[in-house]
């Protein structure tokens, strides 16, 4: 079995003797320099001045500088702008920035996996990639736990950049819920799998299908909401907690006989295929070529199927009926409250 790293496996004094730029203050960017700016770090955040994260940054106790100028005074880098935005920050603001001994880090590696970015030989290159948003990261870290993350090496020049990854993961708390070696690769692959064909992709599209097929054959849209949408978390906090066969030991006998009976109906070996070609797409590079050609268009599909999406009639009937369950949001803030989108 893969080794996990906790907090008793991590030498935080080996980055607290560095100063860190955090690249960035969306989802990631702010869990990140404020977690590590808590626990002591020398941290400073790197935006564009034009940048509608610099007040938050600063108001939250910050240092803020230009991304050159965060990287010029770094040995530490970690870059969390968004994948369509890194190639262009790293040839103009970071590249220029590097010398020998510096570390590179990434939430995800999709610019070194695709080589879009090809840092010098003499830096470390690295990653350090939770598994959850950002406001988790944030909000577990207040509360004393952490999310678990991802680390792995994909260029060790000082011979420290391991122990720096863990180190770094130590500080935003990850070593409190285990710390897991993979490859960038793996991470890329697996994570762009994960978000294409199930956590994003796939979910949404099987909601809305159950959803219309229930509206189709005549019943009322609250009823196909509630049965296929918002019923959904108290399924995956089932699953979350104790797995897929905790879930069906929590559920009635009719759910799970439904579940194991029907279930493989709806995910076949068509969907499995069509899962598999997805893989590939990502393997060999195919989705990769495709999203960085649409950002230089402009994003016109993206945009359309945005759009689209927005439209559909679920959408419309969720709003309402979320406004009639205060409880869902109690409490809770929107993560466009506490950082600045997911473009800086």
């Amino acid at each position: 079995m893969t080794k996990m790293y906790y907090e008793k496996d991590a030498q935080p004094d080996l980055l607290k003797a560095k100063k860190i730029a955090i690249l960035g203050y969306g989802s990631q960017g702010h869990a990140h320099a404020l977690n590590l700016h808590d626990g002591g770090y020398d941290v400073r955040v790197g935006l564009r001045a034009e940048s509608k994260s610099v007040i938050k940054a600063e108001d939250a106790g910050l240092r803020v500088l230009s991304i050159a100028d965060a990287c010029a005074e770094a040995d530490v880098i970690m870059v969390l702008v968004p994948d369509t935005e890194q190639k262009r920050t790293y040839d103009v603001d970071i590249a220029p920035q590097l010398s020998a001994g510096k570390c590179l880090l990434f939430a995800h590696g999709f610019n070194i996996r695709f080589n879009l970015i090809n840092p010098p030989d003499d830096v470390d290159v690295a990653m350090v990639a939770p598994k959850g948003p950002g406001h988790l990261v944030r909000r577990t870290y207040l509360e004393g736990g952490g999310v678990p993350s991802l680390i792995a090496v994909h260029h060790d020049a000082t011979g420290h950049a391991h122990d720096i990854a863990l180190a770094y993961a130590h500080g935003i708390g990850a070593t409190r819920a285990g710390v897991l070696e993979t490859t960038f690769t793996e991470e890329t692959e697996t994570d762009l799998f994960g978000e294409q064909a199930v956590l994003c992709g796939g979910v949404t599209a099987l909601v809305r299908a159950g959803y219309e097929t229930l509206v189709e054959a005549g019943y009322q849209p609250e009823s196909a909401y509630f049965e296929c949408l918002h019923e959904l978390k108290l399924i995956v906090d089932l699953m979350y907690e104790e797995g897929i066969t905790g879930m069906r030991f929590s559920v009635s006998d009719t759910a799970e006989y439904g579940d194991l009976t029907r279930g493989p109906r709806v995910i076949n070996a068509d969907v499995k295929a069509e899962m598999k070609k997805i893989l590939t797409e990502i393997q060999d590079g195919s989705f990769a070529a495709e999203w960085v050609k649409e950002n230089e268009i402009g994003r016109p599909r993206y945009r359309e199927l945005r759009d689209a999406g927005k439209k559909h009639p679920i959408e419309e009937i969720g709003k309402n009926l979320r406004e009639m369950m205060p409880f869902v949001s109690a409490g809770k803030q929107k993560v466009s409250d506490i950082s600045g989108g997911d473009t800086d």
